[in-house]
């Protein structure tokens, strides 16, 4: 039984971040305000302002003067669990991802007609998931915490009046932390024990970027996200008499890859007030086939080696949208997604309940001067209903259907120099 505990419970967070972010697995799309208001439809090719350091590096190019561009989105999920059924019973509220905020800073300064210098911070991967007390499928799944933070230092080198390129070393930090319930055989489904893991890294990665400027109204962009290998350093609790003298704090280890992306799209400029576009995103999730952990300790020898399968597979999005200028001051945005999710249906647990995705966005940017533009965006995510059917004999049964929406909000202040 132990050993089935550890397997679960030291499934770093992985697949409860993939939840409830706008984009699929567990990746954020959150970079961009101004790029969340056409679903991230251009986010390659639009290079409208100090956010591109992320989007395309080789964008920055395109930026005439010193700016920053900071901001942050909020993203409000909405779960309702039908159909619920646990072997222990238990409770299925739903709605276990509190209010999560995604911050965002970029600075690009020009340093001659060629080069450009940027900077940025923000968040690639993770989020929440934290079931009430008492849940039905607490057994495979309680609070769940991942973050990864990102520092990336950039140049863009204009080659020509038609072709950039832009490169960028990423600096990521992730860390985590999961609880899982542990099912007691004396006493099924009462004086559970808990199983608690902690663990943190820093490793390096890059992205990349190529701008390719048909004409004054058309420009391709394509952009490399590499992948990052992290080794999670921590500990592991054990808490609850289920556990007898193996109670108490172990070392462990977790290899894990954040997956590589590859993302094209073109911008369009219709006329003086319409800008269409249109992009694709490809995800190497089936990097993720398995959870691998090392525990160190006074523990079984079935410990010291745990595996636990995920099988991913690569996954496509795609997104469409359009930008019209109302006046000098105004533009308004929108854009529809469609995002595929990792997940397969025979490993869907209450870690992973998610399912294919689309998203609807709106935006607007204020411009009172030369200098200083203002974003708001909104979208609206809904997925396809999400079943799960888990059985185990360390576990017991759950299954349910999980219906899944959320809401986004992002406000973006760009000041130039």
């Amino acid at each position: 039984m132990i050993c089935r505990v550890f397997k679960t419970a030291l499934a770093l967070a992985i697949g409860a971040a993939s939840s409830y972010s706008l984009a699929a697995g567990f990746a954020i799309n959150e970079q961009s305000v101004s790029g969340m208001g056409t679903a991230f439809a251009g986010r390659s090719s639009s290079a409208d302002d100090a956010t591109t350091v992320f989007g395309n590096p080789a964008g920055m190019s395109r930026l005439k003067r010193e700016q920053v561009s900071v901001g942050a989105a909020a993203i409000f999920a909405k779960t309702d669990i039908d159909d619920a059924r646990g072997t222990f019973g238990g409770s299925n509220d739903g709605d276990m991802v509190p209010t999560v905020a995604v911050p965002m800073g970029y600075y690009v300064k020009p340093i001659d007609d060629k080069w450009t210098f940027g900077l940025g911070m923000y968040v690639p991967f993770g989020l929440i998931t934290d079931y009430e007390s008492g849940y039905a499928g607490r057994y495979y799944g309680d609070r769940s915490e991942v973050r990864v933070i990102t520092l990336q230092p950039t140049l863009s080198y204009r080659i020509n009046d038609q072709l950039s390129v832009g490169f960028g070393p990423t600096l990521n930090r992730i860390d985590g932390e999961l609880t899982s319930a542990v099912l007691n055989p004396a006493t099924p489904g009462r004086n559970d024990g808990k199983v608690k893991v902690k663990g943190d890294d820093t490793a390096l990665g890059f992205n990349a970027g190529v701008l390719f400027e048909l004409d004054a109204r058309t420009r391709f962009g394509l952009t490399y996200h590499s992948k990052v290998d992290y080794k999670l350093e921590g500990d592991t609790t054990l808490s609850g008499s289920g556990f007898g003298p193996l109670a108490g704090t172990y070392d462990a280890s977790l290899d894990l890859e954040t997956p590589e992306s590859v993302d094209f799209s073109v911008t369009h400029d219709l006329n003086d007030r319409w800008t269409l576009y249109a992009g694709s995103t490809w995800t190497r999730w089936s990097r993720l086939e398995e959870i691998r952990v090392e525990n160190k300790g006074r523990l079984p020898a079935t410990l010291s080696d745990i595996v636990e399968e995920q099988d991913w597979r690569d996954t496509w999005s795609y997104a469409v949208g359009a930008a019209y200028k109302l006046n000098p001051q105004w533009t308004l945005r929108a854009g529809l997604a469609y995002d595929q999710s990792p997940a397969r249906n025979e490993f869907r647990s209450p870690r992973i309940p998610t399912d294919d995705r689309k998203i609807f966005s709106l935006g607007a940017a204020w411009s009172p001067n030369d200098d200083l533009t203002i974003d708001v965006a909104y979208s609206y995510l809904k997925e396809k209903d999400a079943d799960i059917n888990q059985v185990s004999a360390s576990k017991g049964a759950y299954r349910a259907t999980f219906q899944n929406s959320a809401h986004g909000l992002g406000a973006q202040m760009t000041y130039r120099f």
